[in-house]
C-alpha cells in the first residue's frame, strides 16, 4: 500500500483509517505486545514519521482501536442479551444467563480482551494527556452504555451494575493473558497431567467469575 501526500481532510481521514485497519489486521496475527510501530509503518506503506503525524505513538493507535472494538462489541451484545434473557425469569436466573452470555461473547473476542489486558499497564503509557482524556471520555460513554444494557435485563443490580461492568472488562483482560497457553506449558500438562488443573479455559473462567460477582451483589429476599 502506498500513499500520496494527504492534502484534504478527507484524504487525511482515509490515511488515519488505513493505519487503524492495518493495526487491526496485525492484532489478528499477533498479540498486542508484538505490534510495533516499525512493522505498522511498513505494512501501511508510510514512513514511521508520517504515521506519527496521525497518531503520536503505537499506544495511541491501539487505544483508538480499543474504543472502536468496544463500541462494535456493545452493539452486538445488545442483541445477544435481548435474545438470550427472558424478562419474566427470576433475578437469579437472569443473572446467570447474563454471566453466560457475557462470558461467551467476550471469550470469542480475544483481541478485545488482549487490549483490555494491556490498557492500564501499557496502552495508557507513552501517550499525551489529551489522548488519555479523549480515550477516557469515550470509555466512560461506552461503560454507561454497557451499564444501561445490564440494568435493562437485571435491574435488581441497581447501582452495583456500574462496578460489575467495569470489573467484568478488567477480568476479561486479566484472564485473557493466560490464553492460549504457550507450547512449553501445554507440553508440561501433557508430561504431567496432574498439572492440568491449572489449565484455563477463558469462557468458563469468565462465566464462574461473572456469575459469582452477579449473585454476590443481587439483593436478598
Amino acid at each position: 500500500m502506498t500513499f500520496q501526500r494527504a492534502r484534504s481532510e478527507e484524504q487525511r481521514e482515509i490515511r488515519r483509517r488505513a493505519i487503524l485497519d492495518t493495526a487491526a489486521t496485525m492484532l489478528d496475527e499477533m498479540p498486542v505486545a508484538e505490534v510495533s510501530l516499525n512493522e505498522l509503518s511498513r505494512r501501511v506503506g508510510l514512513a514511521k514519521s508520517n504515521v506519527l503525524r496521525y497518531f503520536e505513538s503505537r499506544e495511541a493507535v491501539l487505544l483508538e482501536l480499543l474504543d472502536d472494538f468496544l463500541g462494535d462489541w456493545l452493539a452486538v451484545l445488545a442483541d445477544e442479551l435481548a435474545e438470550g434473557i427472558a424478562a419474566e425469569a427470576a433475578p437469579e436466573v437472569r443473572a446467570e444467563r447474563l454471566a453466560e452470555i457475557l462470558s461467551r461473547s467476550l471469550a470469542s473476542r480475544t483481541v478485545l480482551c488482549d487490549l483490555f489486558g494491556a490498557q492500564g499497564g501499557v496502552l495508557e503509557h507513552n501517550v499525551s494527556v489529551e489522548v488519555v482524556k479523549r480515550h477516557k471520555r469515550s470509555s466512560l460513554a461506552k461503560l454507561a452504555g454497557m451499564v444501561e444494557l445490564v440494568r435493562r435485563h437485571v435491574p435488581e443490580l441497581g447501582e452495583g451494575a456500574e462496578m460489575f461492568c467495569l470489573t467484568s472488562l478488567i477480568s476479561a483482560g486479566a484472564l485473557a493473558a493466560y490464553v492460549p497457553p504457550p507450547p512449553s506449558l501445554l507440553a508440561a500438562y501433557e508430561d504431567e497431567p496432574a498439572l492440568g488443573v491449572l489449565h484455563l479455559d477463558l469462557r468458563e473462567a469468565l462465566r464462574i467469575s461473572l456469575t459469582s460477582a452477579l449473585l454476590g451483589v443481587l439483593p436478598r429476599a
